[in-house]
């Protein structure tokens, strides 16, 4: 008895995505082809997405670059060496311990500058020293606190480290090499690109940054970001609270889906980039990043889409093959 075709065909993704009325693109690419591309409710391929917190993947990846041209040392360093007027003047012992990898694993300890406290962070006259000043809530590197303002710590740190700001040093050494040029992005009183938050990207612009990392940081001969930096960004450094199955590397988040721990770079409302190596896909999703009453049952819906019409069909391609 022959087995059954498992290849998806993608009609039965494309007819559940039209139900979806917060949803504005599904990319699905293999091997470097691009298999799927739709746009839906009105979207179309040349408008940027707000990537939201998915930006906090791109942060990542430019904190790699930084380390692998030498101007940050490793993750180890304190953060303390950036911003001595801000933590050792206050001479407290807890946060001259927090590292640059707590701040990526969002394990800095400090209380979060998001949810509940997020608009007064963002309303604040400077962003870094509010972010700085929080109290302490837990030892550095023993749990996780969700938090943007640690990836804006970040934003700070590489325009200190480059003597440029982190937008010209993504465009220098990240974008340009994968051939686009960075969009919108908002910046913080004192000037400082927003660290993890409001990156634009179009779809197919943030295909090619998944397919960075699914190629192990290599475009063509190029390698823009170092594979061992890949490896760390996909290495479980803290578990999630927000769900069994999830843990978070640095940038990424890690989920069980379809049997297998994909990376995906995640963005409030559904800016998704799912990195599986298993498989050699990439998959991206957008959505109307803006709060509304159908905003959590829609992300169910696309990840329950996304793993049910892409993953499980193909990984049950590859098994057959095998």
């Amino acid at each position: 008895m022959a087995a059954a075709d498992t290849t998806p065909t993608y009609d039965a993704l494309d007819l559940a995505a039209n139900k979806l009325p917060r949803l504005h693109s599904i990319l699905v690419s293999q091997g470097g082809e691009l298999l799927f591309e739709q746009y839906y409710n009105g979207r179309d391929p040349q408008r940027p997405a707000n990537m939201k917190s998915a930006s906090k993947s791109v942060i990542s990846a430019l904190i790699g670059i930084a380390i692998d041209k030498k101007l940050i040392e490793s993750v180890n360093v304190k953060i303390a060496d950036y911003f001595p007027e801000l933590i050792t003047v206050n001479n407290n012992a807890e946060k001259l311990q927090i590292t640059i990898g707590n701040l990526l694993s969002m394990q800095s300890g400090l209380e979060t500058t998001s949810n509940r406290n997020y608009g007064k962070w963002i309303l604040s006259e400077n962003w870094v020293e509010f972010a700085i000043n929080q109290p302490m809530v837990a030892e550095p590197g023993t749990r996780m606190l969700y938090s943007t303002g640690s990836t804006h710590l970040l934003s700070a740190i590489i325009s200190k480290v480059s003597g440029m700001s982190t937008k010209q040093f993504a465009q220098e050494n990240l974008t340009s090499p994968l051939g686009y040029s960075m969009s919108y992005w908002p910046q913080d009183p004192q000037g400082i690109y927003f660290g993890g938050n409001d990156m634009e990207m179009t779809p197919r612009q943030m295909l090619s940054f998944g397919e960075l990392y699914l190629n192990d940081g290599r475009k063509g001969e190029q390698q823009i970001i170092s594979e061992s930096w890949i490896n760390d960004s996909y290495t479980p450094h803290v578990r999630s609270p927000r769900g069994q199955g999830r843990y978070y590397g640095y940038g990424w988040w890690l989920r069980d889906l379809a049997g297998m721990q994909v990376p995906v770079a995640w963005g409030y409302g559904g800016q998704l980039i799912f990195v599986v190596k298993e498989l050699d896909v990439v998959v991206v999703a957008t959505s109307e990043s803006t709060p509304g009453p159908l905003r959590r049952g829609h992300l169910r819906s696309l990840y329950d889409l996304i793993e049910d019409e892409i993953f499980v069909p193909l990984r049950g391609e590859l098994l057959v093959k095998r």
